[in-house]
């Protein structure tokens, strides 16, 4: 068993090498057995499109009934729907099959325990059983199959207030599992988007369902732009995370999107925490605090956020790779669909386009997110030592790795959760600062990977 497929949020690897039938029904037999002991019996059970889901699926339901849990299947699913079900039917925890937005070879586990997310120390606890053999296997688990899909659209239809539903958009699916439950949401609601890739087609074969891959998003603003839309969004491969492109065709990275998001919230919720990752411009942290709301820089991590933001009470969070999470008038977990409608509240009350909505935010110049390959066995003591480094003679916030302030600027390094690399990011006040922040960053990155 491949240690390293066992991560801080989930569980993944490649399908056929790392995630065998057998791997599977032991993770089935330890899960299971997990829950049981926690007094959980009511499991729901998701697996997106990919080819490898169905084989893995069929795995994991034997192990599962072997430790003798309920199995609600919501089946080929998006991960957010998956959520969505433990919430709606009430239930003790959930296993999402997906890959997420990884290659198309690649799959994995996303888990729930109770309504929280199963991360960090239970991951591992989970591999311990497993290499244990620390299975209670009484058999006779039972299974039911649960269509969600008209439950989340109902619940969209209640929720989502828009002034006019003629918004001309597009959505690009990636024709990963999140197109049915998109185009299902928008119809509860009034919206009639244009489809792109909004098929399930595990095999991804136009381009791949990663909307912070540029060249990913170019069918989405070629379609933006020649048809005059005001918007178009894009989600990865289980829709957990949301691409934007605005009506000039310019991609809203998400904390330009939390921007936006945030000061929507903060005219309802007057001194709101919002949260946002380290990778996130400081205008937004600024931006939170102007308008009245409480800023928290946090980790980078979907299971990390949901647990702060439930520790604070914030009711909006957000990464740079476009989870976004509400609390406000949701569940608190990350789901692009929901996203994208809160989204399309704000174009659809507003008289200005969707570009002339940050005008007023100041100009920074930033890398996108630079990533240096380094051993998993390494990079946590790279780290370590560039914030010792910078710690002597700079303000450092340590929450998440180092984020370096220099006053007209700053620099991030930080550890990669899920691969064998150091995460750089740096913005500054012109493009000249920008160089000599980097420059001298990576210099000591360098310097401490080779002692």
């Amino acid at each position: 068993m491949n240690p390293n497929i066992f991560r801080e949020y989930d569980i993944r690897g490649v399908a056929d090498r790392d995630l065998t039938d057998e791997f599977a029904r032991d993770l089935g037999r330890a899960l299971g057995t997990f829950q049981r002991r926690l007094g959980h019996h009511r499991i729901a059970v998701g697996r997106d499109c990919r080819l490898s889901s169905d084989r893995l699926h069929a795995a994991l339901c034997e192990g599962l009934a072997e430790a003798g849990v309920h199995r609600i299947d919501v089946g080929r699913v998006p991960t957010p729907l998956l959520y969505f079900a433990v919430f709606h039917l009430d239930l003790d925890g959930g296993v999402q099959i997906t890959g997420s937005h990884n290659p198309p070879d690649e799959n994995g586990f996303k888990m729930m325990r109770g309504k929280a997310s199963l991360f960090g120390d239970d991951v591992r606890k989970l591999r311990e059983m497993i290499l244990a053999r620390d299975f209670e296997l009484p058999g006779g688990g039972t299974s039911e199959e649960v269509d969600v899909m008209p439950a989340y659209a109902g619940f969209m239809k209640g929720n989502i207030r828009l002034a006019r539903r003629d918004l001309r958009f597009a959505i690009d699916a990636g024709n990963g599992a999140g197109g049915p439950a998109a185009l299902a949401a928008c119809n509860a609601v009034g919206l009639d988007p244009i489809p792109l890739l909004c098929e399930m087609d595990g095999r991804f074969p136009v381009h791949h369902p990663d909307p912070t891959e540029v060249h990913n998003v170019e069918l989405l603003r070629r379609t933006v732009l020649e048809r005059g839309l005001e918007f178009g969004v894009a989600f990865d491969g289980d829709a957990d995370r949301i691409g934007v492109i605005d009506e000039k065709g310019e991609i809203l990275w998400g904390d330009r999107l939390m921007i936006l998001l945030s000061r929507a919230l903060l005219e309802e919720r007057p001194g709101a925490a919002v949260l946002g990752e380290v990778k996130c411009s400081q205008t937004l942290y600024d931006d939170i605090e102007e308008h009245g709301g409480r800023p928290i820089l946090w980790k980078t991590g979907h299971s990390l956020i949901k647990t702060k933001m439930k520790e604070e009470g914030a009711l909006l969070a957000g990464e740079m790779s476009g989870h976004i999470f509400f609390a406000d008038r949701f569940f608190g977990f990350d789901d692009a669909v929901y996203a994208m409608l809160r989204l399309a509240e704000i174009v659809a009350r507003e008289r200005r386009p969707l570009s002339e909505l940050l005008s007023d935010v100041p100009t920074t110049f930033s890398t996108p997110e630079l990533r240096v390959p380094c051993d998993d066995e390494l990079k946590f003591g790279v780290v370590e030592k560039v914030l010792a480094h910078f710690a002597r003679t700079h303000e450092v916030v340590d929450v998440d790795g180092a984020r370096i302030h220099f006053g007209d600027g700053w620099g991030l390094v930080r550890a990669s959760n899920t691969q064998p690399v150091l995460v750089l990011r740096f913005e500054a006040e012109s493009e000249a600062r920008l160089a000599q922040i980097r420059e001298e960053v990576e210099k000591v990155v360098e310097d401490a990977r080779r002692a």
